[in-house]
């Protein structure tokens, strides 16, 4: 059967993309959606939030190998035939899910007070933080159970099921949200820690809504399955790292931020947040070019799989340009609905900054994916390491004068994101080192399947 992308390349992508775009976007918007209810109890609380977040989302990132390790084996098992195989990744991965969610929730829990205070808050926003953050904590096996599952479906080009199951989850989280944040009619008024409860049975709602999508769509097994976690944590190694530097230099900013004072922590948390939204959207391309391109190398077809790189990448940049149009168009009414009044003016300046560099940012996250179906791990870790290092020098020797502001902390994070994309498109065009989908292998392979 001929695969569709091969007569409709444009269609096929979008046809996998738009629905990833909506899935990933749910999980940032659950954080949108806290910081607007949250930011009508005041600053304070929103740094807190803030802090709290960048943590949280730091530490469940780092183990996003689940994700990403279980798509390429999954595509690249479709694409070989070896379907067997991909019923013990799959079922292997949410094995893991499980047992490093509890294990994460169990380390992380009595270290969640240091960790906020390490963010630059003061002992109230410590205790507010540290609240939330406990609370989420129970919610980690859920969220990697479900990271796991949504990764082999999508290795699988079903991008339609973790849709579902992202609008459950968000859905949960809307309608609980204002109810145990202010305390409407007989639930008690829990402010901040509201917000967190709301998420977390969210999240387990979600996750047994994966469990079952993916035992009717791939089938899981118990025989022989722990064979294969050799592999899947050779993968983890490098994604962990990965990870680790772009999570590292996220924490720096935000704590760059909160040294700055109260109100630009509470402007960086909306800016923040509206960037990581903005970065699942152009991810959704990222994740489509991701599984085209391990089912094509699989399939022995390099030459379609350096083509689904070029439409990829095509199709984010002209993104990234309409989400920096419609950012820029949008600074009054986010500024009004994510950003305390005291607050205000240290936001625009950082606002623009962050929506100016958004077709740099769409190129940096589209080629992600393009190495990541190429399990060019390696690379990636090296060229985040490489912008983290960077960002973090940036960031020691400009941000010490009483003249930095929040609005340099995002010019910093600006190079930080011109960095990767560079890296990003460099490996591909024209591709240097052992470059899976450069153009000398590009036509080696194209030689092979004359």
């Amino acid at each position: 059967m001929t695969h569709p992308f091969l007569t409709r390349p444009h269609r096929t992508l979008l046809a996998l993309s738009a629905p990833v775009m909506v899935s990933l976007a749910a999980e940032p918007l659950t954080a949108l959606v806290d910081t607007g209810f949250v930011a009508r109890l005041g600053p304070a609380p929103l740094a807190a939030l803030g802090v709290a977040t960048t943590l949280l989302s730091g530490v469940l990132w780092v183990f996003n190998f689940l994700s990403i390790g279980t798509q390429t084996e999954l595509a690249r098992s479709h694409g070989s035939g070896q379907e067997q195989e991909g019923r013990r990744i799959a079922s292997l991965a949410l094995a893991l899910g499980v047992l490093l969610g509890a294990s994460l929730a169990l380390v992380a829990w009595p270290l969640a007070p240091t960790a906020v205070r390490l963010l630059g808050l003061d002992e109230a926003g410590v205790a507010a933080g540290s609240g939330y953050l406990k609370v989420r904590l129970l919610g980690a096996p859920a969220v990697l159970l479900t990271v796991a599952a949504s990764g082999a479906l999508r290795g699988r080009q079903d991008m339609r099921t973790p849709l579902v199951i992202a609008l459950v989850v968000n859905a949960l989280n809307l309608v609980l949200d204002p109810l145990l944040i202010f305390g409407l009619g007989p639930f008690p008024r829990l402010e901040l820690v509201g917000a967190a409860w709301a998420s977390a049975f969210g999240q387990w709602a979600g996750a047994a809504l994966a469990v079952v999508a993916v035992s009717r769509r791939i089938g899981l097994t118990g025989r022989q399955v722990w064979r294969d976690v050799g592999r899947l944590f050779t993968i983890g190694l490098d994604l962990f790292l990965r990870t680790s530097a772009l999570l590292l230099f996220l924490a720096l900013a935000t704590r760059a931020a909160n040294r700055i004072g109260v109100e630009a922590g509470a402007a960086h948390q909306a800016v923040r947040q509206s960037w990581i939204f903005t970065a699942f959207l152009l991810d959704a391309y990222a994740v489509a070019a991701q599984s085209l391109v391990g089912f094509f190398l699989a399939a022995g077809q390099r030459p379609v799989a350096r083509r689904v790189a070029g439409v990829a990448c095509l199709w984010g940049l002209g993104t990234g340009a309409v989400l920096a149009v419609s950012m820029l168009l949008a600074t009054g009414p986010v500024a009004r609905l994510l950003v305390p009044k005291s607050a205000q003016a240290a936001f625009l300046g950082a606002w623009w900054a962050a929506a100016l560099f958004q077709p740099l940012n769409s190129l940096s996250f589209v080629t992600d994916g393009i190495h990541w179906g190429t399990s060019d791990y390696r690379f990636l870790r090296n060229a985040v390491a490489t912008a983290t290092v960077s960002g973090a020098l940036l960031l020691a020797v400009f941000g010490g004068p009483p003249g930095f502001d929040l609005t340099d902390v995002w010019l910093i994070t600006g190079a930080w994101i011109a960095i990767r994309a560079g890296f990003g498109v460099a490996r591909i065009w024209p591709g240097f080192g052992a470059a899976p989908l450069g153009r000398h292998e590009a036509q080696s392979g194209s030689a092979r399947n004359v």
